[in-house]
This record gives structure tokens, sequence and C-alpha cells, in this order.
């Protein structure tokens, strides 16, 4: 792109929240209730049959897990839905972008709008833990910055498979081949060490993994120089889901 003008940030960030205005609850239940669904479902039904996991209590690992769930669920499908219907339905970009905003500025505007919501969402499933066991620390109030690089990223990626399908129904390839595959195998549920061990190398390309990872250390107080291979981990697959974002998305509404 020839430029990229941070002032536009905040009239995208505006326009986001009039909207979100009207419709905040519905989106607000869904993005709490879910994760606290497989927490509670998972965590204490399992939990009755496998009362530690990796030092823990059961329902504490599925907890800390159901972080991933919630920036997963808060992410990547509103960056694939909402996009796809702005674009192709209501055709909403052809408005801001007839504006001096570029696809890049609308791009980044949205998703990080979308992340910032999922960084208050994706703490839920923490806080519900606590009443289970969690022990509350200071290094908790990093986990709101966990979930917003990781959430980045995720948006980013609903982004460019938004410009990649053609019709809406394509996204049911992606969420059944890519998404559900990232969550279950990232240690959300069961440690990935109990897996062969290529699977450790997979999960390093796993982002789910590192937010998780990022997580379960800012919650247990096990904070170290090597977490920061996570953050790094994270922000890399944001800089590269950002740049096919914009890419995918300049070819379908500008060339």
């Amino acid at each position: 792109m020839a430029r990229f003008d941070f002032r536009s940030l905040p009239a995208i960030w505006t326009r986001e929240l009039i909207i979100f205005k009207r419709y905040w609850p519905g989106v607000t239940f869904t993005a709490i209730l879910e994760p606290l669904v497989f927490l509670f479902a998972i965590g204490l039904g399992v939990g009755a049959f496998v009362d530690e996991i990796d030092g823990m209590k059961y329902v504490v690992f599925v907890g800390t897990g159901a972080v991933a769930t919630a920036v997963l669920f808060s992410s990547v499908f509103p960056g694939m839905y909402n996009t796809f219907i702005a674009r192709v339905f209501q055709k909403v970009y052809d408005g801001i972008l007839s504006t001096p905003t570029t696809t890049a500025e609308l791009m980044v505007g949205e998703a990080t709008w979308i992340s910032a919501r999922t960084a208050v969402y994706g703490s839920v499933p923490m806080l519900a833990t606590i009443p289970f066991g969690l022990s509350p620390r200071w290094s908790m109030l990093l986990v709101p910055f966990t979930c917003f690089i990781s959430a980045l990223g995720l948006t980013f990626l609903g982004q460019y498979i938004s410009g990649v399908v053609k019709v809406i129904d394509s996204f049911s390839y992606f969420q059944s081949a890519l998404l559900t595959p990232l969550l279950f195998v990232s240690g959300t549920y069961f440690p990935i060490s109990g897996l062969p061990d290529w699977f450790g190398t997979v999960s390093n390309v796993n982002p789910v993994y590192h937010c998780i990872e990022l997580v379960r250390d800012s919650c247990f107080g096990t904070l170290s120089w090597s977490s920061m291979w996570n953050v790094l981990a994270l922000g890399m697959f944001a800089v590269i889901t950002g740049t096919l974002s914009i890419r995918t998305m300049t070819k379908r509404l500008i060339t």
C-alpha cells in the first residue's frame, strides 16, 4: 500500500463501537457462554474421573485452556463471517474505501477492534475457574494482553479466509479441517506431551498452543524468558496473517 495513516483507525473503531452498541448482548452472550460450557461440561464432567493432570486439578487445567477457546471463537469467526458479509452482501467496504481510507487501514482497524473485544471475553473463563481452585495472581493481569495478540493473528486469518472463499458455505471446510485441529491439538483439554513426538513440532506453528502456554504461565506464576518465545511466535503469526489479509482483500476490493 502507498501509505498507512493511523488517524483512520479511530474513525473505524468509532463506527464499530456505534454498531456494537446495537448487538452487543447477543455477541457477548455467545462469546462467554460457549467457553464456559466447555469448562463446566469437560472440566467438571471429565474431572469427575480424572482428578489431576500435570500436577493440577483437571478443572483448572481445562479452565485455563478454555481461555484459548474463547479467543478462537471470538476472533476468527467474526473475521470470517463479518468480513464476508460486509464485503459481499452489505457492500459496506465499498463505501468506506470511497474515502481516503485504504484496505490496510480498514483490515487493521477491524482486526484491532475485534482483538480488543476478545481480550475481555477471553479473560472470563479464567475468572470463572478461580472458585474451582485457581489461585489469583498479579501475573493474571497479563492474560488480556495474551488474548489480544492471539486474537489479532486469528482475526487476520479469518479475514484472509473470507477473501479466499467465493461462497459463504465454504467456511465449513476451514472450520473442520483447520480450526478444529488448532483447538484440540493445542493442549486445551489434554497435555500434548502424551502425543507422538512429531506433534511437538507441529504445535510450534499452532497459535492456540502458544496462547495457552502464555495463559498458563501467567496463571501459575511460571513466566520466564522462555515465555518470550510464545510472544514472539504470536507476533510473527499476526504479521504473516495480517500481510495475507491485506493483500487478499486488496485484490478483492481494489483490483
